[in-house]
């Protein structure tokens, strides 16, 4: 490929990547939404991160059976029951890198 289709390719993406976070901004910023609809969309971040995790902390990886007994599992539970009592995001982080490498290390 030369410099030109490099230059043209890399300003599609980033118009791929901008487009669809300016559309929303600019027709919705001079409007009042309504309630349920800011409810609802308070909602997606915790949807997506169930999402993300559920597979992982949930199922066997290769055969996707489910596994109560996964080592991450194990480790999220008492990481999660510290989040909800500290409300602190970097001793949950350090928490649940030290119960996971500790139970890695027993286990």
């Amino acid at each position: 490929m030369s410099f030109t289709e490099y230059l043209i390719l890399f300003g599609g993406m980033g118009l791929v990547t901008y487009i669809p976070r300016w559309l929303p901004l600019f027709f919705l910023a001079q409007r009042k939404l309504p309630q349920w609809f800011i409810d609802w969309l308070s909602l997606i971040p915790v949807a997506i991160l169930c999402a993300l995790l559920a597979p992982i902390l949930f199922t066997d990886q290769p055969l996707r059976t489910l596994d109560l007994g996964k080592t991450e599992f194990l480790v999220a539970v008492p990481t999660l029951l510290f989040a909800v009592k500290t409300r602190s995001l970097g001793g949950t982080i350090l928490v649940g890198m030290g119960l996971f490498w500790l139970a890695n290390t027993v286990l």
